[in-house]
């Protein structure tokens, strides 16, 4: 495959994954094209990365960097020496990346130095929240990368507003909504880990928590814990834990408090998160991702942040944001959006965003 178009790609995160494993499979099926795959070791969990890439076939890395957690410069500068290594030893033809990561930014500033061409998935996503560090490594990467491949018109009007248009921007669609269709129907009957967590389809809400906003904030913790522990009294609660959310939990002395409350578990793989969104009466979340994911499994969403880079799901009534500054809110929020439904709407194109990245790669559209 010495004239194969060879692509680096950067993961580090499980969103990454779950995106990446759509665009590897596009790849994999091209005979003019070869990847080479970066774990940076971001998410080094087991739960949080082997599951994943067994579940979703990815490819096995080409480079497992093994950075590990750690504060975002000694991180994000550990990730770049380290992939810089990478990309003088393959010379690929292009380095890909995803969201908003430090992975990404990372990936993106070693291959721009090196004159390497950058690709981003889902290019254009803004919060306008410049305090959250996903914001700063979004905004920085498209201004690095040679091609931004935005996820709604949305995103691509973002991008043209800060000077970046033109063969610079391509519209494909969203790979995760690809992912979603693929693997949703794979996921099949779950009816296992239901029984497990003790849950009934359609009769439990469905928790996640990890963002550094939310879990770094005293006020905010304490405002979600009692929500979950009132909301806990009439409606059953699964929570699977983000390790950074058990440490914070666990260093408050709130963990056993808040387990006898609700249903806690260890991070799940892709499949049972999809059937725990799927088979949820509502998710409750401050993952951009997850978020998405409820939409495409026709689950209503709140939103524990005081924003999203999905505006159109909160538009369409999908998602209701409600910043979690006092538990009442939280509470309202939640119990006034059950059993609601959305208008439809279909922004993220046609369940062929992976295609149409591969295709963008090879220049085949433009």
């Amino acid at each position: 495959m010495a004239d194969a178009t060879t692509i680096l790609t950067v993961i580090g995160a499980r969103p990454q994954f779950i995106k990446a494993a759509t665009v590897s499979r596009a790849i994999s099926g091209r005979a003019d094209m070869r990847e080479i795959l970066v774990h940076t070791g971001q998410h080094y969990d087991a739960n949080m990365s082997d599951t994943f890439f067994e579940e979703l076939a990815i490819p096995v890395p080409g480079h497992n960097l093994n950075i590990g957690s750690g504060p975002h410069g000694a991180q994000t500068g550990a990730m770049l020496e380290a992939i810089e290594r990478v990309l003088l030893q393959e010379k690929p033809d292009w380095l890909l990346v995803y969201g908003d990561t430090n992975s990404t930014i990372a990936g993106a500033l070693a291959a721009a130095k090196l004159h390497v061409p950058v690709a981003h998935v889902e290019a254009g996503m803004r919060s306008f929240n410049r305090r959250m560090p996903e914001e700063l490594n979004r905004v920085l990467t498209d201004h690095l990368s040679t091609l931004n491949l935005t996820s709604t018109q949305t995103a691509t009007e973002h991008l043209a507003s800060e000077g970046i248009s033109g063969d610079r921007v391509l519209e494909v669609g969203d790979v995760m909504y690809d992912a979603a269709r693929f693997y949703g129907e794979r996921a099949g009957d779950r009816a296992a880990l239901l029984d497990r967590l003790d849950v009934k389809s359609g009769d439990f809400l469905l928790a996640t928590v990890h963002r550094a906003e939310n879990t770094d904030d005293p006020r905010r913790m304490d405002a979600i814990i009692e929500a979950f522990i009132s909301l806990g009294e009439s409606h059953r609660i699964v929570l699977p834990l983000h390790p950074r959310t058990r440490a914070v939990l666990e260093q408050r002395g709130d963990l056993d408090r808040l387990s006898a409350a609700i249903t806690i578990c260890e991070p799940l793989g892709y499949l049972d998160m999809v059937a725990l969104e799927r088979d949820a009466v509502l998710v409750a979340t401050d993952s951009g991702g997850v978020q998405k994911e409820a939409f495409f499994h026709g689950t209503p969403c709140v939103t524990l942040r005081d924003e999203t880079e999905w505006v159109e799901l909160v538009e369409a009534g999908w998602n209701t944001i409600v910043p979690p500054v006092g538990a009442e809110e939280i509470i309202s929020g939640v119990q006034s959006s059950i059993g609601t439904r959305g208008k439809p709407i279909q922004p993220y194109g046609q369940g062929d965003a992976a295609e149409r990245v591969v295709d963008a790669l090879m220049g085949v559209i433009a």
